[in-house]
């Protein structure tokens, strides 16, 4: 589509998202403009006494939200999580997953209770669906777990308030801790985002004691993506490694750089000989083998000791494995400790199983 007509439809886009608010109160009402249920959750709490207005800092300036938000749109990719932990169902997501109604994992599906499953958006590498977002007529939109530019904040705040990603991390980069406690100030509900971070802090807490083979082992995060993609120390996935007592392998940040990951070079194969090095892959078995023919990296003793776990990208677990919530987190924990325990237990015999479930 030309850019004038593009400019032309989103105006009339915007201009009837002024008159909806104006005529029915959808902003503001906390109901589905479809359906008028309320996008309230299961339990949802009332915000902290004195919370609005707040004003956030974050990568393009700072935002005041001027009152309790209620029809809150996810731009970014994991957001999601985050607003249902707290008790409200957004109106719309952003799918990156796929597969998953409304763009909820099973493990945030009970925290939709009743609510309206929300509408997807999908970005495509072009950017946010602006016209959908704006038909959505949000009065908040959470873009923290994302890449989002400059010129699309500028373009969604012209529709909502938006919290963008914060500056002290890179794109894709903020952790779920941050993530969660940003989110839970844009909903007035601090204390419950604190106290929401507190107990799956407390789970990585249990589960380290359950494991103290894993405090000084090293561990990597890897997927064979064009060549060899390794996960860098701010990415999510690395975190849950650190957290769980792993260290990452010497070196790896200056392989990386400033992204949260990147392709390494044939001679830096070393990074990946590490007490544990979980795969993401599409097949288990398949990519195992193809890993393994490659002589610099099947002659390692990773590979000969019986260290790796590969988990397969597009189940359940492997979704949850990327998505690194305060929702998704405990479900991972119950899965990986078990495969990472039988990976560092120092018998190569030992057999590293795929979860049951």
């Amino acid at each position: 589509m030309p850019r004038s007509m593009r400019g032309t439809r989103l105006a009339a886009v915007l201009a009837s998202v002024l008159l909806l608010c104006g005529a029915v109160a959808a902003c503001g009402s906390g109901s589905d403009s479809a359906t008028g249920t309320s996008t309230a959750g299961p339990g949802a709490a009332a915000p902290d006494s004195g919370a609005f207005p707040v004003t956030i800092e974050h990568k393009y300036g700072s935002v005041t939200i001027p009152a309790e938000p209620k029809r809150i749109v996810t731009v970014g990719l994991t957001d999601q999580d985050s607003v249902l932990a707290l008790g409200a169902v957004p109106v719309g997501t952003t799918e990156w997953l796929g597969g998953y109604k409304g763009a909820i994992g099973p493990w945030a599906t009970a925290k939709l209770g009743a609510g309206a499953v929300p509408a997807v958006l999908k970005d495509t590498g072009t950017g946010p669906q602006v016209e959908k977002i704006a038909s959505l007529a949000p009065d908040l939109i959470l873009s923290l777990y994302s890449g989002l530019t400059k010129d699309q904040y500028e373009t969604l705040s012209k529709i909502a308030p938006v919290v963008a990603q914060p500056k002290e991390y890179p794109d894709y980069g903020v952790p779920w801790q941050r993530q969660t406690e940003i989110i839970g100030r844009a909903l007035g509900k601090e204390a419950e985002a604190k106290k929401l971070v507190e107990d799956v802090e407390a789970k990585f807490t249990a589960t380290k004691a359950e494991h103290p083979e894993f405090a000084g082992a090293t561990a990597v995060m890897a997927t064979p993506y064009e060549g060899i993609f390794v996960y860098g120390p701010e990415d999510n996935r690395s975190r849950i490694l650190s957290s769980l007592g792993f260290t990452l392998p010497a070196g790896l940040d200056q392989a990386i750089g400033d992204e949260f990951g990147a392709n390494i070079s044939k001679e830096r194969t070393d990074l990946l000989d590490t007490g544990a090095i979980v795969w993401i892959v599409s097949d288990p078995a398949t990519d195992a083998a193809k890993l393994h023919k490659d002589k610099l990296y099947g002659d390692l003793d990773v590979v000969k000791q019986g260290r790796e776990v590969f988990v397969k990208e597009t189940g359940d677990y492997g979704n949850a494995i990327s998505f690194v919530s305060v929702l998704s987190l405990p479900y991972t924990l119950d899965r990986l400790a078990p495969q990472l325990a039988a990976a560092v237990d120092g018998s190569p015999a030992t057999e590293v199983t795929e979860p049951a479930s």
